[in-house]
Order: C-alpha cells, then structure tokens, then sequence
C-alpha cells in the first residue's frame, strides 16, 4: 500500500513539476520511466545514458541493436546501478571526490591524454557530458566495491578444491592453452517458473539465431545479453582454459576459432560463446616477486575514510620517527596478517589489487610507502625484498585458484544482484518496458 502510494506521489509530482515549469512550444514533457524503491529513473535520464551508450559502441565501430532492444538493455544496467548504489548508501559505503579525481586521471592517461581538462574536451567533443561520465564512474567504482566486499571476500577456497580441480585439468585436454572469448549471457530469476524459464531460452535461442544468420557478435551481445560486458560486445579476452567454467570448456573442445556454440544451461541462466583464437600457454613462468608488509586501517559505517586517513598518518609519523613498522603493525593494522607484523611473505604480479600493487611496485628495498588508497581502506606498505622466481608450478595452482574463485564469484555475484533485485520495489508506470 505503501509503495503504491509513494509510485502515485511521484508519479503526481512529476506531472505537477512539468506542470509548473514553463515549457518551450514542441519540448516534450519528462516522464517516470521506472520507480526504484525511493528513487525514479526518468525518460529524460533513459535518453541521455543511451546516447551515451549509442556513441560508446559506435566508436568501437559496434553495429547497433534495435533502439527499443537497446533501450530496455540500458534500462536493466540502470536499475541495477540505482539498486547497488542505494545499498551502498544504506550501508555506509561510498567513493568520495578525491578518489574519483584519481580514478578518472588514470583512465585518463591510459587514453593517452596528459590532463584530465584535455580528457575532458575530447569527451564533450564527442557529446558526452562530464559530469554525466563522472557518476558513471563512480557508480562503477561502487559496484566494484560492493562486489568486493558482499562476495569476493567472503569465498573460501580450499587446497582440497585445488588438488580436485588440478586432477580434473590433467585429463583434459588444452590444459596448457588461452582461448579468446565473446560471450552472451540470459540471465534466469531464481525459483523463475517453468514458464518463464521457456520465456528466457527463447531469448537465448533468438539471439543465437541472429548469429547464425551473419549477425555480428558484438551487435547481438549488445541486444540480448545481461552480463555486465554486454554493451562492450560481450568480449572476455583472452582465459585460460583451465579457468573457464565447465560448461564452456566442453563445449569450447570441439571448437574451431570464428564459430559459435549452441545455448548452453547453467545455474544462472543461457549462455552463447564464440571462440575467437586459441594460443600455446605451456612455457615456463619467472616473474619478479617482491616480499612486502603493510598496515590497514579499514573504513566503514564507523570509520569515515578521514578518520581511517587520520589514524593511519600518525601511524606512518610513529615509524618515520624510528618506530619498528612490525610493531605497529602488530598494535594497529586491521589486517590478518597484523599477528605476523604485517607480513605479506613473497607476492606475485597480480595477488593484490591494483592500487596496492602500482604503490608496492614504485618502491625501493626498504622503502615505506605513502599512504595508499584500496578498497579495503588504507595501507602503509613497505618492501622487504625482491626477487626473480620461476612459479610454474605455484601459478598452477595459482591460476587453479583463480578459475575455482572467477566461477564461484560470478555465480555469487549473479546471486547476489537478484536477491537485491527481488528485495526491492520497481515498478513501470507506463508499462511500456
């Protein structure tokens, strides 16, 4: 009751808003496209996120779905951007200026641009609004961070899955093989009817027909698929093959590179992958490793990212000082590996996230760092050692490691956005969607 009353005041608000404001002779008039819990995702915001979008695949040089099957694709990302961006807020996480600026200065330079002002104006060049792109990067950076902390972080792995999942890999073949992959994924509701099950499947098997009559896969996967690369053409790169899930490493068996499988069933829904090229994986692996410390302070619903800054600067004093950074790490880091002073043992490439791993890198021997931001909180960092190490056999388990975690955390994740889907309350004024 409740909620049909808060649809009926919004929806009345808009109508008396537009009413009230002066409008030019032919402008239309802003409509509520879906009610979100407390929020409302508005024609006018429909409109310029596709445009946004259309602009996106048309650089990519990406053959544009139907309007209105592009539309409704962008709609659903909408929704479930405002869904994980109100829980975010309910439970105390958030991504402030000063790591927005950050983030957005180094997709900045990653396009080659030296300022983020120059980034700025190619952006509105081509008819984005900055501020618009912004938020789209925050909400990004929101969705990562609720992944991280909602499901990544609370997979378990054990050695038992590991020796499983090696044994398994050693009597299959194109164990020491990367493929490079496009996939389309119909994501199916948990406890979905038999009814609708067959609504989903038809979807699926609608997009592979497409395909099989020539057309291209980043068009269709922009159409029809729910995973979050869809308006990116659906691509996953290049994977090891012994870190695909096994629905897809049979299939992929049999294929040669350019053709398509038939729609595959898994837990969360349809699937469609295209094999694109297949690549030796099977030569020796020496990497640079570097033995490292830290110490964390956490944010969180008590600890805004100021005080977690705060407490960690005086900290980073104590050992500038001559205070013993093991110590300190033992008194204050919200770390498990606070007990061991913080010790981190040898790490390679790609173990820890990306901003603790570029500040780590910088880093001489000895070194300790400045503070450095994740989204975990904020961490003193200092290098032990390096040193070069051949990890073929570690990185097999490593990588075992990594395939078990990608299938358990996108199964999860999946998981996750319906159960919050199915907690909130959307509604469709117009019925139109």
């Amino acid at each position: 009751m409740l909620k049909n009353l808060l649809l009926f005041c919004l929806a009345t608000f808009a109508v008396a808003a537009s009413a009230a404001a002066p409008q030019k002779q032919g402008t239309p008039v802003d409509r509520i496209e879906v009610v979100v819990n407390d929020d409302v995702i508005t024609h006018r915001e429909l409109e310029e996120r596709t445009a946004s979008v259309t602009r996106m695949l048309q650089r990519q040089k990406t053959m544009l779905p139907d309007r209105n099957v592009l539309e409704r694709q962008v709609l659903e990302r909408m929704i479930s951007e405002m869904l994980q961006a109100q829980f975010a807020k309910e439970t105390g996480l958030r991504v402030d200026d000063a790591l927005l600026d950050k983030t957005i200065l180094r997709i900045a330079q990653q396009n080659k641009f030296d300022s983020v002002a120059a980034f700025r104006a190619k952006l509105e060049q081509e008819g984005s609004v900055f501020k618009d792109f912004r938020e789209e990067i925050r909400n990004e950076m929101i969705s990562a961070r609720l992944r991280e902390r909602e499901v990544d972080n609370k997979l378990v792995i054990s050695e038992n899955e590991v020796d499983n999942y090696l044994a398994n890999q050693a009597r299959q073949e194109g164990k020491g093989e990367e493929l490079q992959l496009s996939h389309i994924m119909v994501v199916v509701p948990e406890q979905a009817s038999a009814d609708k099950i067959q609504t989903f499947r038809n979807r699926a098997e609608q997009a592979l027909a497409k395909l099989r009559a020539g057309a291209p896969f980043s068009q269709v996967a922009a159409g029809y698929s729910d995973a979050q690369d869809a308006l990116k053409g659906g691509e996953l790169g290049w994977r090891p093959a012994d870190r695909l899930p096994a629905i897809f490493a049979e299939a992929l068996q049999k294929m040669k590179p350019g053709e398509v499988s038939e729609v595959l069933r898994s837990p969360n829904g349809f699937h469609i992958v295209k094999l694109l090229g297949r690549r030796s994986n099977d030569t020796p692996i020496v990497v640079t490793q570097t033995h490292a410390r830290h110490i964390l302070i956490k944010t969180s619903e008590l600890v805004s990212e100021s005080e977690a800054k705060s407490r960690l600067q005086e900290i980073k004093t104590r050992i500038d000082k001559g205070a013993d950074f093991a110590e300190q790490a033992r008194l204050h880091s919200e770390d498990g590996s606070a007990p061991q002073g913080g010790d981190l043992r040898w790490l390679s490439p790609g173990e820890t996230v990306p901003e603790f791993e570029n500040a780590m890198d910088a880093l001489k021997v000895g070194q300790v760092s400045g503070l450095v931001q994740s989204g975990f909180g904020w961490h003193l960092i200092q290098v032990l050692a390096r040193r070069n190490t051949d990890v073929t056999e570690e990185q097999k388990r490593q990588r075992a490691r990594l395939a078990i975690r990608t299938v358990k955390s996108d199964e999860a994740y999946q998981d996750w956005l319906r159960q919050l889907r199915d907690r909130a309350f959307i509604e469709y004024p117009n019925d139109a969607k």
